[in-house]
């Protein structure tokens, strides 16, 4: 989800400071929830600031750095090795979904096996 500019955000300030309507006249004039106008004018009293507040953090990845690499290189030497395989050679404390998201962010893309049967999809 996108910041609202900072002009959008100065432009409601001033409107409310200069009592051009509610708060919900205003949401609507500008096209934003009241909501959001609600926080923006208790984050002005809070801090003093009307600008967006930085990302306010979020899991850490568990394949960074050189577990990230070392990856890449696992699946470069073994590209029909399984999640699960990948996952017990690196001894990280993960899931398997970590290990698919790690590969996700290396734009590896895992050789399919070839001893399956082909798919087929034929006339009806």
């Amino acid at each position: 989800m996108e910041t609202y500019s900072l002009d959008l955000r100065e432009r409601v300030v001033r409107a409310w400071d200069e009592k051009l309507g509610t708060q919900a006249e205003l949401a609507t004039l500008f096209k934003v929830s009241v909501p959001w106008i609600k926080k923006l004018l208790r984050q002005r009293r809070r801090t003093g600031s009307i600008g967006p507040l930085p990302h306010a953090g979020g899991w850490t990845p568990k394949f960074s750095g050189q577990k990230l690499e070392d990856l890449k290189a696992k699946v470069e030497r073994e590209p029909d090795a399984t999640l699960e395989e990948l996952l017990e050679w690196s001894r990280v404390d993960a899931s398997i979904m970590a290990v698919q998201r790690a590969l996700e962010r290396l734009g590896c893309r895992r050789k399919k096996s070839r001893s399956g049967p082909p798919n087929r999809i034929g006339p009806m």
